[in-house]
């Protein structure tokens, strides 16, 4: 039986992937293989030696401290574009708040005051203040083509924008699903310069802290929108308010609110709603439990931001060790040695490693004795080792 412990609420379906009879779950559970959580911050959580997995229902992980889960030998598994459609539409809904200048004209008609006459002849004097702009024929600057990127570019292309992209990591299968007619930027300050609007859609990292600032904004166009529906730390927001007052920039939509932001007239603050829809939940959770449950069972693992891809297709009747160790020579040598000892024939192997990390699967005829697993997790160097 399987112990997963929740944070924060996590949608019913994905809850449904876990079968009863072989998976316990609840928000107050002791000695858990695994977490389930979305926004719940987990840096100051004394991490149990029992767990095994943390899967996050969403796609950012900053909530997580992934250093010390990979130092315990843990994967970090995420839900990259179960909530990709989400983010798409209010995007796009950003750019037409933004455009048309919605928020405020919303705001005037809810103060207005008088007769139905008097109401009617009062729209028709203040709506000139309201004037926008169309989106079709302009220009769209998309920063990071992962999985959100990919949807945002190609929407505004339907709606007759032109779009050109900048992401230098762009993966082969993101770059398959791209419209061809999303044009290539050479770099942020390149896409600044021929865009009407510029949306973000990286994670927040060292490369990324600060995309968008005070030097970059130099280079952008007159009148530009902002969009930052990713992280707050990817725009340095008093380089933004700064470029706003100036009228470098027209508009900053973001799903960040802080008090520098919230006031200003130029700023449209949401409450982080990039990913809050019954949609966007329920895939986030459904993909990242059958990520963390396949993990458990035959230690497969897909979508993890600290461990490497791999799945082993599993024979009948054999045995699955799993072993993880810090990526250094001669690992493999010393896993097999301690197996070849107790005269246990490998019918499998399988080994990926990604940075620090490497990952074993070996498929064994034979159960494996207690002893065999003793004699790997004293190599210096395990981390982890489990029979599936």
């Amino acid at each position: 039986m399987y112990k997963i412990l929740t944070f924060n609420n996590i949608s019913v379906k994905g809850l449904e992937r876990l079968p009863r009879e072989r998976y316990e779950v609840a928000s107050e559970i002791q000695h858990p293989d695994a977490v389930l959580l979305r926004s719940y911050k987990l840096h100051d959580w004394n991490i149990p030696n029992t767990l095994k997995a943390v899967g996050r229902a969403g796609a950012g992980v900053n909530n997580i401290p992934v250093d010390k889960m990979s130092a315990k030998g843990i994967p970090v598994f995420n839900a990259p574009g179960a909530n990709a459609n989400a983010v798409k539409e209010l995007v796009l809904a950003g750019m037409l708040l933004s455009s048309r200048n919605i928020v405020h004209a919303w705001d005037f008609t809810r103060q207005l005051t008088g007769t139905d006459a008097e109401v009617a002849k009062n729209v028709e004097a203040g709506k000139k203040k309201y004037v926008g702009f169309e989106l079709a024929g302009r220009t769209l600057g998309v920063i990071g083509l992962g999985a959100i990127g990919v949807k945002v570019a190609n929407a505004a292309k339907a709606l007759g924008m032109q779009v050109v992209g900048y992401d230098p990591h762009i993966t082969v299968r993101n770059a398959w699903q791209l419209s061809a007619q999303v044009h290539q930027a050479t770099s942020v300050e390149d896409l600044l310069s021929k865009s009407d609007f510029v949306t973000l859609h990286v994670p927040l990292i060292e490369e990324t802290r600060n995309t968008i600032n005070a030097e970059r904004l130099k280079n952008a166009r007159q009148d530009v929108v902002i969009l930052n529906f990713s992280r707050d730390g990817i725009v340095d927001e008093a380089a933004m308010c700064q470029a706003l007052d100036t009228g470098k920039v027209k508009s900053y939509v973001c799903d960040f609110p802080n008090n520098q932001l919230i006031g200003h007239e130029k700023v449209i603050c949401l409450p982080h709603l990039g990913a809050s829809t019954h949609e966007a939940e329920e895939n986030c959770a459904i993909m990242v439990a059958d990520q963390v449950r396949d993990y458990l069972e035959n230690g497969t693992i897909h979508n993890s931001v600290n461990f490497p891809e791999m799945e082993m297709p599993r024979g009948e009747g054999l045995h699955r060790l799993m072993v993880i160790n810090s990526n250094v020579p001669h690992m493999i040598e010393r896993i097999s040695s301690a197996i070849a000892k107790a005269n246990l024939n490998i019918a499998d192997m399988l080994n990926r490693s990604r940075n620090d990390i490497a990952c074993t699967l070996v498929d064994l005829d034979p159960p494996i004795p207690e002893v065999v697993l003793d004699e790997i997790k004293s190599i210096e160097g395990v981390l982890a080792v489990r029979v599936l």
